[in-house]
């Protein structure tokens, strides 16, 4: 059985990648300094600063570990601006409205491993990113959620 790959727009690969990088060759260095200076305090059997850097390489390894796998095993879409269906794909932002509310709202559509609602990047995989997905602008779509039904009109693609 093939695991599912993730996606990436050519921006969040390059976030990503920048995130590796600083964890490669910024935060390591800085940890492996911490360590260091802990075991010159002495015995290390009951110093805190020691556990505490140990504990954050973990940390920083294992990141280094999960973001590389997400970069092996992922796809990159590239520009879709250049679509002129006006169909609604990945990597596309998209202005709804909350049909209950009236109330607007801006998100782009990115792969789950990019997925950031602090920063309006919502997954394909969630259910408003899922429901608008294949839909242009005028369309109504239905959203389900654990409450029920949520309609939105999709306003605008950029």
């Amino acid at each position: 059985m093939s695991e599912k790959r993730s996606i990436l727009t050519e921006e969040g690969l390059k976030k990503l990648e920048k995130q590796l990088e600083n964890l490669k060759s910024v935060r390591r260095i800085e940890v492996a300094q911490r360590i260091k200076q802990a075991i010159d305090f002495g015995d290390i059997s009951e110093n805190s600063e020691y556990d505490d850097a140990k504990n954050e390489q973990a940390f920083i390894e294992g990141e280094i570990l999960r973001l590389e796998k997400v970069l092996r095993e992922s796809d990159v879409i590239h520009d879709t601006s250049k679509d002129s269906s006006g169909v609604i794909r990945l990597g596309n932002t998209v202005v709804i409205r909350d049909m209950e509310f009236n109330e607007d709202e801006t998100y782009t559509i990115v792969g789950s491993a990019e997925a950031d609602v602090t920063e309006g990047k919502i997954s394909n995989e969630s259910p408003v990113g899922a429901a608008v997905l294949g839909h242009k602008v005028g369309d109504t779509v239905d959203v389900k959620v654990p409450t029920g039904i949520l309609k939105y009109k999709i306003m605008e693609m950029k």
